[in-house]
């Protein structure tokens, strides 16, 4: 029997914009019914590849394959008529239709000609949800209340929803937790044994290990390696050829206790004043006598609580400090870090910051006693996408630079780009678009904007969430600097090794409640991940 063709061949892509060459010469090869992992840092090339597969951009040359055939995909409809479906990172769900309008936008179910919204869509979706081992989810619900993971799960019943061939899933694990990964191996099990293929991109290097079949490394929008075995191929090779260079995946030292480096709030008073060095980061006392650790907290949580979401919380972070938050998706995690900031209102309890105690629900008065949050969504939560690195990195600091109602760009251009200068933000140009930059630069800008606004807490939401590889060391270590310069970190994470590779300490949630406190040194990955899934609830 002749060997069948590929489902699919990429040959040859290439795609500029102005300016940026985004793809050369890209070759992807993809088999019926396997998983072919696409990896690279961010900028290699990977979302645009997606793209032009999926029909949204159009190649400059090159050739497309499609079941021994030559295709032209000249739309997104184009594609999916062909059998190729796209879950993108950034979902693309209408908000405020339900989960059955969305599953079948674009081929809702007629009879007699006429669209049927109602029992008939509700019941496809329904048949798909259980297919994918979700049948709680209700079709009737708005989709803009339903958890990200949850959300996650109606794009791909979306995508089921056609005679789909091949499924491209871009990141799909970013707001799973460990019990739904598995769940979505399962899934991406069965339809492989049913022949359909997956090209799968993620940065957690060992999902590829688990469910890839074959890897394809992209650099510098060129393939670097093609269909290597993604089982058996080292992980350091991998590295090596994303990046261009060896990168350990190892975590900044904890310092000794009581070690000092300076004060993370006279760096920001001379980010803010455009210090001559630039550094910023270096422009405390000097002296190495600034706050670095000491006994005396500067957050304290008492009895902390949101009915329905987390039971009481007791914390302390002294100043620099890293308190992780371990946990799975719904233990309460980000809701426990919102409430401190004050974008929630707690049931129960109170936030001290250094002896302040702050007023329930008001974000305000956090960020007035120097707390700041660099949330897990942070394009939509943090950053205004269409505006320079120096509107973002300047917003909580704008009336510094007003006289008389009037802004004073310069001083606000000068502070800025001290500030961004501290973190090494890349490009090194404050009037750069922030929509332009990797997942990395974009969380540094964010953080920059604390930075400059001298905050004392810092909260970390999934810092690390779309980061890349080889940008991830660099991110651990600007974080680790701040926390050696004087500030507290609160840090959440769905990555235990994160976690517990980045804290001085770690609180485990499950369920709400807190399970187990431990120095982070005394805790290794399979003990927190036993206390997250069977740990006993405190009463």
């Amino acid at each position: 029997m002749a060997p069948q063709p590929p489902l699919l061949t990429m040959s040859g892509i290439t795609k500029s914009f102005p300016g940026v060459r985004a793809l050369d010469g890209v070759d992807l090869e993809v088999q019926a019914g396997e998983v072919h992992c696409l990896l690279g840092q961010n900028g290699a090339g990977k979302s645009t590849l997606i793209k032009v597969l999926a029909g949204a951009h159009q190649p400059d040359g090159g050739e497309i394959t499609w079941r021994g055939a030559p295709a032209v995909l000249k739309s997104p409809l184009a594609a999916m008529r062909l059998g190729i479906a796209t879950i993108y990172q950034e979902l693309d769900l209408v908000r405020g239709l339900s989960v059955a309008e969305n599953v079948f936008l674009g081929h809702e179910p007629t009879s007699a000609g006429f669209v049927v919204r109602t029992r008939r869509g509700r019941t496809g979706a329904a048949a798909l949800l259980e297919r994918l081992g979700h049948p709680e989810i209700d079709p009737a619900r708005a989709v803009g209340e339903l958890s990200a993971a949850q959300q996650q799960i109606v794009s791909m019943a979306r995508a089921l929803s056609h005679d789909v061939r091949l499924i491209v899933m871009d990141e799909p694990s970013a707001a799973l937790d460990p019990d739904e990964v598995g769940n979505l191996f399962r899934i991406i099990a069965s339809l492989t044994a049913e022949g359909v293929a997956v090209v799968y991109i993620s940065h957690r290097l060992e999902e590829i290990r688990r469910i890839g079949d074959r890897v394809t490394v992209l650099k510098d929008g060129r393939a670097v390696a093609s269909g290597l075995p993604a089982e058996t191929t080292p992980t350091h090779d991998i590295v090596a050829m994303m990046t261009g260079r060896k990168v350990e995946y190892v975590f900044p030292p904890r310092p000794a206790k009581g070690s000092a480096k300076g004060s993370a709030k006279g760096a920001a008073k001379g980010a803010a004043k455009g210090s001559g060095n630039g550094s910023g980061m270096d422009s405390g006392n000097g002296s190495g006598k600034g706050p670095g650790r000491t006994d005396v907290p500067v957050l304290t949580v008492e009895g902390l609580s949101r009915k329905g979401e987390f039971a009481p919380v007791d914390l302390e972070v002294r100043p620099g400090e890293i308190v992780g938050l371990a946990g799975l998706v719904g233990s309460g995690r980000s809701e426990i870090l919102e409430t401190v900031y004050g974008a929630r209102r707690a049931t129960t309890g109170r936030v001290t910051v250094a002896g302040r105690v702050l007023r329930p629900g008001s974000v305000r008065a956090a960020v007035a006693a120097g707390i700041g949050l660099a949330p897990e969504e942070r394009k939509a939560q943090a950053l205004l996408m269409l505006e320079s690195v120096t509107r973002n990195v300047s917003l909580s600091t704008m009336s510094r630079h007003s006289r008389a109602g009037w802004l004073d760009r310069g001083a606000e251009r000068k502070a800025a780009r001290a500030a961004t200068r501290a973190l090494s933000l890349r490009p090194d140009d404050p009037d750069t678009p922030v929509r332009t930059l990797s997942g990395g630069n974009q969380q540094k800008a964010v953080l920059a904007r604390w930075l400059l606004r001298g905050c004392r807490v810092l909260l970390l939401d999934e810092p690390t969430r779309g980061v890349d590889v080889g940008a991830r060391a660099e991110l651990y270590a600007v974080i680790r600097r701040l926390a050696d310069e004087g500030l507290a970190v609160l840090l959440v994470s769905s990555e235990v090794p994160e976690v517990l590779g980045l804290s001085d300490r770690v609180l485990v949630l499950r369920e709400g409640h807190v399970v187990h406190t431990a120095e982070a040194k005394d805790l290794d990955e399979h003990r927190v991940l036993d206390l997250v899934m069977e740990g006993s609830p405190t009463p």
